[in-house]
C-alpha cells in the first residue's frame, strides 16, 4: 500500500511517501480502505517528536473510508460499511488498521471527506464544551484560533449551548470567518492586548473559561483574561509547549483552575465514541453545524499540507486525499 511516513524526527521534509506493508487486522480490528484522512497538529507534534513515538511511523489518527475485513471477533460492522475514526494510527495510507470499537458508520448524507474532517476536531470540541467545562447559557468562554478547524467548530458548539463567545484571530478575513461561525465578538491578537480587549469586553470581570489551543505564546494572557475561579483548558501547542511555571501562580491570579486535556481520555469506550461522534456527524448531516474544509492536497503532497498548517495561514479543515 502507498502511505505517508517518517523515519527520523524533524520538518515536514522528513515526510516520505511510498510503499509500506499491508497492515494485517486482527481478531478486534478491521481493514479500512482509506477515502480521505484529516491533518491535524498531533501529526506534527508527532513528526517533531514532541510527542513520543516508535519509528518508523505512519502518520495520521483521523480517516474515512470502507471496511475491506474485520477480524473473527467483530460482530457489527462488515465490509462494504462506511466508517471513520480518529485517535489511532495510520491514517496517511491508502488502509489501516483500526480497532472495531474506535470506529463509527457515517451516515449516509455525510461525505467521507467531511467525516474525516469532522472526527477529531469535532469530537474534540465536543468534549470541551460538554465535559471538560460544560458550557451553558450564564458563561462567557474565550476561543482563540476561532476561525481554525477545531475553533470554528468550538464557536458554534459554545452558541448551541447559549454561551457568549469571544473570538481571538490573526487577520480580518479569519475574523470574518468567526464571526460567521457565531463569535459575538472577535479580537485581532495581532493589533490589540487579547488580555486587555477581554477584560474591556467583559466590563473588567474575565471570562468564566478559555479555550486555548495556541500553547506558549497566549498562556499567561489567557490566565489574564479569567475571572477568579475560572478555568484555563490548554488543550494545544500550536505555538510550543507551555513552559513549565510555579501553581502558586493559578492563586495569584484568582484561584483559577488549570486543565491540559486530551481527546484520547474523553473518548475511551465505544459508548462515548457513539455519543460524541453522533452528535457531530448528525448535526453535520442536518445543517446546524457547517464544517469548513480549508484544501485537500493528494496524499503525496502531505509534507506541504504540514507546511500550510504550520504556517497558521488556513482557516478551517486541512484533508489529505488516497
Amino acid at each position: 500500500m502507498k502511505a505517508v511516513f517518517i523515519q527520523k524526527h524533524g520538518s515536514a521534509d522528513v515526510l516520505e511517501y511510498g510503499e509500506r506493508p499491508m497492515p494485517v487486522p486482527g481478531p478486534a480490528d478491521a481493514l479500512v480502505r482509506l477515502a480521505a484522512c484529516g491533518v491535524n497538529f498531533i501529526d506534527i507534534y508527532h513528526r517533531g517528536g514532541l510527542y513520543k513515538i516508535d519509528l518508523p511511523f505512519t502518520l495520521g489518527v483521523e480517516g474515512a473510508g470502507t471496511v475491506e475485513h474485520v477480524g473473527s471477533g467483530v460482530t457489527d460492522l462488515a465490509p462494504g460499511d462506511r466508517v471513520a475514526w480518529a485517535m489511532e494510527p495510520g491514517a496517511y495510507a491508502t488502509h489501516a488498521k483500526v480497532a472495531a470499537w474506535r470506529l463509527v458508520k457515517i451516515p449516509p448524507q455525510t461525505s467521507f471527506e467531511s467525516a474525516a474532517a469532522a472526527m477529531l476536531q469535532g469530537m474534540t470540541a465536543h468534549y470541551l464544551v460538554h465535559s471538560t467545562f460544560p458550557l451553558a447559557a450564564r458563561h462567557t468562554a474565550l476561543i482563540h484560533a476561532a476561525a481554525g478547524g477545531t475553533g470554528l467548530l468550538l464557536v458554534q458548539m459554545a452558541k448551541r449551548l447559549g454561551a457568549r463567545v469571544i473570538g481571538t484571530a490573526g487577520t480580518e478575513a479569519k475574523a470574518a470567518l468567526a464571526r460567521e461561525a457565531g463569535a459575538d465578538e472577535v479580537i485581532l491578537y495581532s493589533q490589540t492586548d487579547f488580555a486587555a480587549e477581554t477584560r474591556r469586553l467583559t466590563s473588567g470581570a474575565g471570562v468564566d473559561v478559555v479555550y486555548d489551543s495556541v500553547g506558549k505564546t497566549t498562556f499567561e494572557g489567557s490566565l489574564n483574561s479569567l475571572k477568579p475561579r475560572g478555568m484555563m483548558v490548554s488543550f494545544g501547542n500550536a505555538s510550543g509547549a507551555v513552559p513549565d511555571f510555579p501553581p502558586l501562580l493559578l492563586a495569584q491570579k484568582g484561584s483559577l483552575f488549570l486543565t491540559r486535556p486530551n481527546l484520547a481520555h474523553y473518548a475511551t469506550t465505544r459508548e462515548e465514541i457513539a455519543w460524541r461522534a453522533g452528535d457531530v456527524l448528525g448535526w453535520i448531516g442536518e445543517g446546524s453545524l457547517k464544517l469548513r474544509i480549508d484544501k485537500s492536497y493528494p496524499l503525496s503532497e502531505a509534507a506541504q499540507a504540514h507546511r500550510d498548517l504550520e504556517s497558521r495561514a488556513t482557516a478551517g479543515k486541512l484533508i489529505l486525499i488516497p
